[in-house]
């Protein structure tokens, strides 16, 4: 689950009529807005301990175990809410608590972004998938304390060559950019290894969402941009943990945001696609706590 930057009026902090949620059995430990919706702890330091570390790994396997479930059952015919129950469920099996329900109100378990949907789309029982789409799915679970994020583009039935390529494309731009990662590298070189291979490939890179810190809280910093800001002279450190999770556009970068509050669209209705990690910067680079064969890649082959 995505960042937005500020200072435009971010997404998180937009309160809304408390939702009804999906319920989770009292045993299952949760995060501190899973009654309220509003997050009350706040970190400034991104440095895991040697403890954590254990913790955070554990966290990020679940969610990549949930996310691989979840794409499993991608289809012509489902609905985006049985996306949503089987990720809230696969969660729970786990002993954890699916991150994103409840998170600033948010209403549901996972992301589900299709087509000229950015990110932060809301599962729903009428989103049918169609043959030619792209959905994106965004897993987060809360595990023994600490956060798990990951999530993935994938083909529903037989989609066109622009989609092939622009889900290709920003892939590649997730694992480039994961090899620019290692201790005291400037941050900027994360957007730049992004802007320079989507630029190449015709494709545009969203700015108003990032990456972020993740670990004891869902969000916070650093703040990562996808596209190369020259300014940005924050410095990786060992023991950080946080995502990349680059938005790529076929058509221009900007979006509008419907009247949901999170659902974010390109301008153009133009295709959108997603790929997302989470990182651990150890010594000699990173380690991505996430890792799995991408689906898309099996689907070409198919």
């Amino acid at each position: 689950m995505i960042k937005k930057i500020k200072p435009k009026t971010s997404l998180f902090d937009k309160f809304k009529k408390a939702p009804i949620l999906r319920p989770v059995p009292s045993h299952i430990p949760k995060p501190d807005y899973a009654l309220t919706g509003i997050p009350k702890k706040h970190l400034s330091k991104n440095e895991v301990t040697p403890e954590q570390l254990i913790k955070i790994r554990k966290a990020g396997q679940a969610a990549r175990e949930v996310l691989e479930e979840v794409l499993t059952a991608v289809r012509v015919g489902i609905s985006t809410e049985e996306l949503d129950i089987i990720a809230h469920e696969a969660c729970i099996k786990r002993g954890g608590y699916p991150s994103p329900l409840n998170y600033r109100n948010f209403p549901k378990s996972l992301c589900t972004s299709i087509n000229e949907v950015i990110c932060h789309g809301i599962p729903s029982p009428t989103r049918i998938l169609k043959d030619g789409d792209i959905i994106n799915c965004d897993v987060t679970i809360y595990l023994d304390g600490m956060h798990g994020d990951c999530s993935e583009t994938v083909f529903v039935g037989e989609v066109s060559e622009q989609a092939k390529k622009l889900v290709d494309t920003t892939y590649q731009c997730l694992m480039a950019s994961i090899q620019v990662v290692k201790p005291n590298a400037k941050l900027s070189e994360i957007g730049k290894v992004i802007s320079k291979i989507a630029n190449e490939a015709g494709f545009s890179v969203v700015r108003d969402f990032t990456g972020h810190g993740i670990g004891e809280v869902f969000h916070m910093s650093p703040q990562v941009n996808h596209y190369y800001d020259h300014a940005d002279q924050k410095i990786m450190k060992e023991g950080m943990v946080f995502t990349i999770e680059p938005m790529i556009n076929a058509g221009k970068w900007q979006c509008d945001i419907l009247s949901d509050d999170w659902t974010a669209v390109t301008i153009d209705q133009k295709l959108s696609a997603q790929f997302e990690h989470m990182i651990y910067v150890g010594p000699n680079g990173a380690e991505i706590l996430t890792n799995g064969q991408p689906f898309y890649q099996a689907q070409l082959k198919a």
